[in-house]
């Protein structure tokens, strides 16, 4: 009886195991059929994001060199630490965040379904932005081997992009006191003042000794007290 159990048992595993397979082969399947479906729209929003031949706002080029100087300043930053600045600031804060929530932008319901494939793109959107190669096997996330033909042209994406900024004309002091001006002006109306004001004195309250030791040791704050 105990032999016969255990043959039922390895059986009903193997059934199990096959049956997994199965399912999975069809899941994949049908991910392979939405990715082709999507594919043009994924590499369109790829391109509108990282396309420095467009017009780039003036913050992220006075940011961006911001970047580059400290990096100048201290000895022992390299190329990918500074990569790794810019990608923090602008890609993973702002554009995944857009990514997995569009509902904080447009006026749309976000179904369960859409969110998991927007999950998708975003993920392949932040591994795009690191530097670090991913050893893909057969036991990779589903996910990362979606996209994995793709990968390395979107790395290269990136990186052309930060290398168009940093070639762009700098943007002087002046012109972004101005640029600042002119979008405060713009929206006046749409901005309660009051409380940001109050969040920033929550904040400088919070670190007040932190921040007037870092402006007392910067020569340029010290030069326009």
């Amino acid at each position: 009886m105990e032999e016969l159990d255990e043959i039922k048992s390895k059986r009903g595993s193997l059934k199990d195991k096959s049956m997994t397979k199965a399912i999975t082969e069809i899941y994949l399947t049908r991910l392979l059929s939405v990715k082709g479906t999507l594919q043009q729209f994924v590499d369109d929003f790829f391109r509108s994001v990282l396309c420095s031949g467009a017009v780039v706002p003036p913050a992220i080029k006075y940011f961006f060199d911001f970047l580059d100087e400290q990096a100048l300043k201290h000895d022992n930053v390299d190329e990918e630490t500074v990569h790794i600045w810019k990608t923090n600031s602008l890609p993973l804060r702002f554009w995944v965040n857009i990514l997995k929530n569009p509902h904080f932008i447009f006026d749309v319901h976000v179904s369960e379904m859409v969110d998991s494939s927007l999950s998708v793109v975003a993920q392949t959107f932040m591994d795009a932005c690191t530097k670090s190669e991913h050893k893909l096997s057969r036991d990779s996330p589903s996910n990362k081997l979606l996209y994995a033909k793709e990968i390395s042209t979107y790395k290269k994406m990136v990186d052309d992009y930060y290398k168009g900024i940093r070639q762009m004309v700098s943007v002087s002091d002046q012109d972004m006191n101005t640029h600042l001006a002119e979008v405060s002006r713009t929206h006046t109306d749409k901005l309660n003042t009051e409380v940001a004001l109050h969040q920033l004195y929550q904040y400088a309250s919070k670190y007040y000794d932190l921040i007037i030791a870092a402006l007392e040791d910067d020569p340029v704050a010290r030069a326009n007290t």
